[in-house]
């Protein structure tokens, strides 16, 4: 297999895979085998240096070089020490500033993303994780990759054609009749996500507001990891216990509105990134613990 390496400064692959993006990729060994897109690699990090390996590439015959479809993915064009330096210079910031470095912020499918998304609501990692790769497995096309077998994301179409029981199956619970019907309408084009790209956030945050399944937390979670809005600062029950703590233990009025407007503002341009570091601080730290909240 004919291997490629990439120059990847001041990234930790392990982190940016468990931190609660992406849902699908798997270790065995020293590697990190998954899909990006339709395409089955394995990634696997020595110092500075990615190495990949890969699967045979799609039929389509327009997919892009294996190292720009990875530089790509794993944002190494993000100037992530620029990025951290403007996160706000405060304790909770810090802690997870320090703990976090080299965690970078995945540019997602943006199907795939917002469907993933969609499956996650109220659903530790963990379960999020086992609900992927049953779509992956009964929906999606599979892949050879050395010994190892993957499957890719189910397409719109694949799931718009299935059924409620069908998804059920794949352990959605109540979550399959949203993903159902979001799929029929991206499948039908009366949703298309890729021009969706050109809106303001404010316009993109409402028209993802409006599919099945999609609340505020899971349209800026989609908005960060899809459409690369760095400033989208999801709030889930972790984030939500980082602030009420954190930030203002003494003050039981806090309503879910005012932490948003708060959030916005002392997090700034790159919210995003400092939210993934806040959740993921926060998700480690409390790992051993019996009770996690859901992502």
């Amino acid at each position: 297999m004919k291997l490629t390496e990439i120059d990847a400064p001041n990234f930790d692959l392990a982190m940016t895979l468990d931190s609660g993006q992406v849902f699908h990729w798997k270790k065995i060994g020293n590697r990190f085998y998954g899909t990006i897109g339709d395409r089955a690699v394995w990634v696997e990090q020595r110092g500075d240096v990615a190495l990949v390996g890969h699967g045979a590439p799609s039929q389509s015959g327009d997919s892009p070089t294996l190292s720009g479809m990875v530089v790509n993915y794993f944002a190494f064009d993000h100037p992530l020490a620029e990025i951290c330096r403007s996160f706000p210079d405060d304790p909770i910031m810090n802690a997870a500033r320090s703990y976090c470095r080299g965690l970078r912020i995945i540019r997602q499918p943006r199907w795939e993303c917002l469907a993933t998304f969609i499956t996650s609501s109220m659903k530790q990692v963990a379960h999020i994780r086992q609900i992927s790769r049953k779509l992956r497995e009964r929906f999606g096309e599979r892949r050879e990759i050395g010994n190892s077998e993957l499957f890719t994301f189910p397409a719109p179409a694949r799931l718009a054609g299935s059924s409620e029981k069908a998804l059920r199956e794949c352990a959605l619970g109540y979550r399959a009749k949203n993903l159902l019907a979001t799929a029929q309408l991206v499948e039908s084009g009366a949703v298309n996500l890729e021009k969706w790209s050109a809106l303001s956030d404010v316009d993109l945050r409402a028209n993802l507001c409006e599919l099945p399944g999609v609340g505020a937390k899971v349209a800026n979670c989609v908005m960060l990891f899809a459409y690369e809005r760095l400033r989208a600062f999801p709030i889930d029950v972790w984030i939500e216990r980082v602030l009420r703590e954190q930030y203002f233990p003494r003050k039981r009025n806090m309503t879910a509105g005012r932490l948003r407007a708060f959030a916005e503002t002392h997090f700034g341009e790159h919210g995003g990134y400092a939210q993934q570091y806040l959740f993921h601080h926060a998700r480690m730290a409390a790992r051993a613990n019996l009770s996690a909240p859901p992502r």
